[in-house]
């Protein structure tokens, strides 16, 4: 369990910290000295009394009672360190920042769980071991950098790697995004994702807990408890996205080798992920992006106005969302018309609505606020805006900023020019605003969480069955086959939905049916006969031709 020793510790001790900022011991230190942690922090040196400007002790049984600690020191001193503090200074968490367990050697998971024992056995927790540490609101514990922005709003981050854990924070700041806690649980030996997640769950507050979980996992130990935190928490109103790398056999092999990560089918976790309604991700990228679209209002429709002053990333943004299964849609009519006149001549608002690279900022409130306000089918709006570097664009995107607080509908910010107007972007990021670098990368984003579903209710509203007119069904069944009309009687009686059917005799039939039901329509003979195996069953049949053409061809099958 996560102890509250670890989430908001009053006393630090680093053992094995040092003046060496380039080891792990001497840089978790410069962390917590660096972003201010308030509490009480110790240094354990066996060589040294000042530590970066912290007193230091010989040994761990020279200290004062200590909440947490983080250990820096070879794997074979760490069971009996964490003895003497978890039995005789109170200590309540730790993480281990050590290599050289499971991970390593049959001597090592010895010593992993010698470890996980005495901190079990004292109602502690254990981050680790062979991880960069965590860190939240209250303290940076971990040997690497960057530390990124918190903010209790920010992203709740998980990861079973640590370099990872780093790489994805390194994709998600220059975006904007920012972070609540970060956790690199390394081997897992005690805590591993799911037990966080599980914290998450429990300690839930609709008030004051983020909604924005990520994760980085190699191996899933417990499917049902993931399942069911995940689940819990996006009925809560979270939002999570994953990514399950080793889903190839050389990946897994990778994956072992350096946590100890046992496989886990790819297929199962595809399942147990759609199941939760997490959003699978397939890179760092796309997960940081994923989750910058998250900390945007919710897309309500699948209809968005692409809008820009730059014909090229407006096409390519547009084949991404289409090729995806969202809509640009026309837009046409009077109001269009209208907008048409507030702009420069050679602009278009067909959607894309491309206002030219002349375009103002006083001309992108206008095409903003009729999106918002006139054109009622458009759900949400994608802003493309750069710059060649002529001039600076800090009056276009403190409009952005500006309608994105006004507007009902999600305004998502595309700023490509990352190098010509970096002051520009930072100063809209620095508003607590979120970059889409690119394109693409945003629309496949985005389409992919519009397609994720949510999961079922915990306690799901079942069908009402009839159980004594499927009886009667199946009784009346002859040699156990069921005629067509029976097997609709038994969904009927089972209240399942499904597509339109009819049975036909005559081509005329056919053809009529079909154009009830509407096109597409799938064919296929009736009777006990395997109808793959005889040609019985046509997909797809689009046209009247074709059902005449299949008709006449199934007719004859015996």
């Amino acid at each position: 369990m996560i102890t509250k020793q670890l989430l908001d510790p009053k006393s630090i001790v680093v053992v094995g910290g040092s003046d060496d900022v380039q080891k792990p011991g001497g840089k978790v230190l410069k962390n917590l000295i660096d972003n201010n942690f308030k509490g009480d922090l110790y240094v354990v040196n066996p060589k040294l009394d000042n530590v970066q400007g912290i007193k230091s002790f010989r040994d761990v049984a020279e200290l004062p009672q200590v909440d947490l600690a983080i250990l820096a020191i070879a794997a074979k001193f760490c069971p009996q360190t964490v003895e003497v503090l978890a039995k005789q200074k109170s200590t309540k968490a730790f993480i281990i920042l050590s290599a050289g367990f499971h991970e390593e050697s049959e001597e090592g998971a010895k010593l992993e769980q010698q470890i996980v024992d005495t901190i079990n056995q004292t109602g502690g927790c254990l981050i680790g071991p062979n991880c960069i540490g965590m860190m939240n609101t209250n303290y940076a514990g971990v040997f690497t950098t960057p530390v990124p922005k918190f903010d209790p709003k920010g992203v709740d981050f998980v990861s079973g790697s640590g370099a990872t854990a780093v790489f994805i924070m390194e994709s998600g700041m220059p975006k904007g995004l920012t972070f609540n806690s970060v956790y690199s649980v390394g081997n897992s030996a005690q805590m591993g994702v799911e037990e966080i997640l599980e914290y998450l769950d429990e300690s839930f507050d609709p008030k004051t807990s983020s909604r924005v979980k990520l994760l980085y996992v190699e191996s899933v130990n417990q499917p049902q408890k993931l399942l069911k935190h995940a689940s819990s928490l996006i009925r809560k109103g979270c939002k999570i996205a994953a990514v399950k790398a080793g889903s190839s056999s050389a990946g897994s092999r990778a994956a072992s080798s350096h946590t100890g990560a046992l496989a886990s089918s790819d297929v199962a976790v595809d399942a147990l992920f759609r199941k939760a309604g997490i959003v699978r991700c397939s890179g760092r990228d796309e997960l940081t992006t994923v989750a910058s679209i998250f900390m945007h209002p919710e897309l309500q429709g699948k209809n968005i106005a692409v809008i820009t002053h730059a014909g090229g990333p407006a096409v390519m943004l547009t084949d991404s969302l289409s090729n995806n299964g969202l809509e640009v849609p026309a837009i046409d009519g009077p109001k269009a018309k209208e907008l048409l006149t507030k702009l420069f001549p050679g602009s278009s608002v067909a959607n894309p609505i491309d206002f030219l690279a002349t375009g103002t900022a006083e001309q992108l409130g206008f095409i903003i606020d009729a999106c918002e306000k006139d054109f009622d089918h458009i759900d949400a709006m994608a802003v493309i805006f750069g710059s060649p570097g002529l001039f600076p664009v800090y009056d276009v995107y403190d409009l952005l900023d500006q309608k994105m607080r006004e507007c009902r509908k999600p305004i998502f910010p595309i700023l490509p020019s990352i190098i010509n107007v970096k002051d520009e972007i930072d100063h809209f990021i620095a508003k607590g605003r979120i970059n889409f670098p690119d394109e693409v990368t945003f629309g496949n984003a985005l389409s992919k969480i519009y397609y994720t579903q949510k999961p079922a209710p915990e306690k799901p509203v079942l069908p009402k069955v009839d159980e004594a007119k499927i009886r009667k069904v199946i009784d009346n069944a002859e040699n156990g086959y069921l005629q067509p009309e029976q097997v609709q009687d038994l969904l009927d009686a089972a209240g399942i939905h499904r597509a339109g059917e009819a049975i036909v005799t005559t081509q005329t039939d056919a053809i009529e049916s079909a154009k009830k039901l509407g096109f597409p329509v799938v064919m296929k003979v009736v009777g006990p006969v395997h109808k793959s195996d005889v040609g019985g069953a046509s997909l797809n049949v689009k046209d009247e031709k074709t059902v005449a053409s299949e008709f006449d061809r199934m007719i004859k099958i015996k």
